[in-house]
């Protein structure tokens, strides 16, 4: 977990920073989605040079990193806990293959919801106050000195910070993580079925994750991105006009509408599919060789 966290966060860090950057802002937008990514881009670039599209990595990595693992060792955890569970479990249990498919517990759909959304919304509690430095760094809004003095000023300033935005995170992460990994299994078993047993093999295992995976980050996306906006905003202004969950939906209904719950959404679909890519094959290949009887 803390391997593909590492991989995913260093790869897409720009993706991010750029998504905040778009979420931030209160003004109607006067150019199309695209064109207001390169422009972004471009002002970015223009003022903090190549490298400014990765600011905010450090805090990314104390984030993403303890964060997927946390967050893939739990998983792993309740999911063997819940496929105890007869109304849980799938049926028939599948025959496990570590050459071919997953060796992770299999649960239905109702099981592999409730251990997505739970464990991911453990993690993010822990790891919440971390969430809240890398938007602030990607936002380019505050001059922190530097990252561990970031960290002083945060757990200083109380609860109320440590926390904030942690509820729009919260209805955020429950149901893209819950419907995350539904489609995930299920898009595994729909793509490894038809394979031929001689197809078994490492490399199609990995292609199998990799596209499962991909889209089910992006459908998990697109469901739950309204809330990836209202967090932004709750965790980056200062202003009374974003305190809170519900000041903030009023705020942005009043001056963007229904459209500014999607500020930024075709960068967060493209970090996830990514991601999602990178960060399960990389934790579901690592599974599958440590699992796996070496032949000697």
């Amino acid at each position: 977990g803390a391997l593909s966290g590492f991989a995913s966060s260093i790869c897409l860090q720009p993706l991010d920073l750029l998504k905040t950057r778009l979420q931030q802002g209160d003004s109607v937008p006067n150019k199309r989605c695209c064109s207001m990514i390169i422009h972004v881009t471009r002002n970015v670039v223009a003022s903090e040079g190549p490298l400014g599209l990765w600011r905010g990595t450090t805090a990314t990595l104390a984030r993403n990193v303890p964060g997927i693992a946390i967050y893939m060792t739990g998983l792993n955890y309740v999911r063997t806990a819940l496929a105890k569970v007869q109304y849980f479990a799938a049926s028939p249990q599948p025959r496990v293959d570590a050459g071919r498919g997953s060796v992770l517990p299999k649960l239905n759909s109702q099981g592999n919801l409730l251990a997505g959304a739970t464990t991911r919304v453990a993690a993010g509690f822990i790891l919440n106050p971390f969430s809240v430095l890398k938007a602030r760094f990607e936002s380019g809004l505050y001059k922190y000195d530097s990252f561990l003095a970031s960290v002083g000023v945060i757990f200083r300033s109380g609860p109320s910070e440590l926390f904030r935005g942690f509820t729009a995170s919260a209805l955020r992460d429950a149901p893209y993580a819950g419907l995350f990994v539904v489609f995930y299994e299920r898009l595994k078993k729909e793509t490894s079925e038809p394979l031929p047993a001689a197809w078994s093999s490492s490399g199609t295992s990995s292609l199998m994750h990799s596209i499962s995976a991909a889209s089910a980050g992006g459908l998990a996306t697109l469901s739950t991105h309204p809330f990836d906006v209202i967090k932004t905003k709750v965790q980056v202004r200062s202003e009374d006009r974003y305190r809170g969950m519900l000041v903030t939906i009023r705020t942005i209904l009043a001056q963007r509408g229904v459209a500014g719950f999607f500020d930024g959404v075709s960068l967060r679909i493209g970090r996830k599919v990514l991601s999602s890519a990178i960060g399960w094959t990389i934790y579901e290949a690592v599974l599958m060789f440590m699992t796996t009887p070496s032949k000697t």
